[in-house]
């Protein structure tokens, strides 16, 4: 009898995927693996609002993919069904001024957005106050990625007006939930004195998953988001493999397993094989970056161009280049240089040159050509 060569394959109208939405960075999963005590530290500092007073402030550390977002999403989605308790969370990649973020919080008590000119930040910052005390709701605020606030030298003035709301409106009760993946940040150094005597946070650390914690994740999804035996343990296994590699990210093994999924559509495929996520990992391995490049402004995004095209060049010559392009000075020069450092995108160190004494060095910590063409 003469096997089909067909049998196995995938029709025009099947797909490996039983939900694909399982594999997008925004799902947030039913069942939360590996982080039972961060969840109950976080518990335990937002139990106060719900008996009417300001919960404990908190700082959520980790590296990059560890659940923090996740961790805080749980914890405001269970306030939100059971009390009364008003949530909010604020991407500060996004939001990275103190208007900007009070604006999302306008937007988070009124249900809409506040005008876009001739609102002072004192008057949207009494309007939100004021609509609490007259709720006699508590507010507990999440300032995601709160690094970028930092960056952008907006952290100590934004979190001394949430932290002091309560003397500027007596009966204001908020509370503040910062998340970092910036390992290298320290949250309460860095405030000033004025701000670190009133926010004595909880610390909230969340580790690096390692393997077997990443394959037990990463199999919940696989479980949800592809039909019964698209994926095998030993595909499973080298996903996990790649994830570990990239510093333990979880989005990278979310990513890859859409990615290798779709590679397996277009050979046909009812099953993902090792091939699919080889190939697709090469993308995959890049997720943190282009995140991180979406988010950056124009002239940040002109430097790292140029950055990325001379790179290991002097940082003068450097700056030539910036200069010529775009019109701007030294100044901003040296800001955009400071952040795109802070972020981890370069590397920009002091080095010894013969004959110039001291001279700082710009180097790209990810592939040229991959920047380049995300950028």
């Amino acid at each position: 009898m003469t096997e089909d060569p067909e049998e196995g394959m995938l029709s025009w109208d099947e797909s490996v995927f039983r939900d694909e939405h399982v594999f997008e960075i925004d799902y947030l999963p039913e069942t939360f693996l590996h982080r039972d005590t961060q969840m109950e530290t976080l518990k335990y500092a937002l139990r106060p609002a719900v008996r009417g007073s300001r919960p404990l402030n908190v700082v959520a550390r980790g590296p990059p993919g560890t659940g923090k977002t996740t961790a805080v999403q749980k914890m405001f989605g269970e306030l939100r069904a059971q009390t009364d308790v008003k949530t909010v969370r604020v991407n500060c990649q996004v939001n990275s001024t103190r208007y900007s973020v009070f604006s999302r919080l306008f937007e988070g008590v009124f249900d809409y957005e506040p005008p876009s000119s001739g609102i002072s930040f004192k008057k949207l910052f009494s309007q939100i106050t004021d609509q609490l005390v007259a709720d006699d709701r508590v507010l507990a605020v999440a300032l995601d990625d709160v690094n970028y606030l930092f960056y952008e030298d907006e952290a100590s003035d934004t979190l001394y007006s949430l932290l002091r709301a309560h003397e500027e409106q007596g009966g204001a009760k908020i509370g503040v939930l910062c998340i970092s993946s910036d390992l290298d940040l320290d949250v309460i150094d860095e405030l000033d004195t004025r701000v670190q005597s009133v926010f004595r946070p909880e610390d909230v650390y969340f580790p690096k998953y390692d393997q077997p914690e990443i394959v037990d994740i990463l199999q919940e999804r696989v479980d949800r988001g592809f039909h019964d035996g698209v994926m095998t343990a030993p595909v499973l296994d080298l996903v996990a493999e790649y994830t570990e590699e990239q510093g333990g990210d979880l989005r990278v093994g979310i990513d890859l397993l859409r990615r290798a999924g779709l590679n397996a559509e277009m050979r046909a495929s009812r099953e993902v094989e090792r091939q699919d996520v080889e190939e697709a990992y090469d993308k995959s391995k890049y997720v943190h970056l282009s995140r991180r490049l979406q988010e950056l402004s124009e002239s940040e995004s002109a430097l790292l161009e140029v950055i990325a095209e001379h790179d290991g060049k002097r940082a003068g010559d450097i700056y030539d280049v910036f200069n010529d392009e775009t019109g701007l000075g030294y100044t901003r020069y040296s800001e955009v240089t400071n952040k795109l450092d802070q972020l981890g995108i370069i590397d920009a160190s002091y080095a010894d040159v013969e004959g110039r004494g001291r001279s700082r060095e710009l180097t790209l910590n990810y592939d040229a050509d991959a920047v380049l063409e995300r950028l």
